[in-house]
């Protein structure tokens, strides 16, 4: 596991939602956490971004509404990688 000072999203709250291609749903939320990302099950006012595969549905709905940002399956691989998770 990354140690604090690699944990680039210490202090976020993302969701994940709809389906997404390259990994499962639970696997995109472990690495999030590792990366120090707290993963809620739904959006509000404090998340800082979801990402949304295929099928997003309401949650995608409600960010936009809310002004979140929304990180697609190519942006969220693209963290991934620069991170080495």
């Amino acid at each position: 596991a990354p140690n604090v000072d690699e944990q680039v999203l210490q202090g976020k709250t993302a969701v994940v939602t709809g389906t997404l291609s390259e990994m499962s749903r639970s696997d995109v939320k472990a690495l999030l956490q590792q990366a120090g990302a707290k993963v809620a099950g739904s959006v509000s006012a404090k998340t800082d971004f979801l990402v949304a595969g295929e099928k997003a549905g309401s949650k995608l709905t409600k960010a936009q509404d809310l002004g979140v940002e929304i990180w697609d399956e190519a942006r969220l691989m693209a963290f991934l990688r620069e991170q080495n998770l």
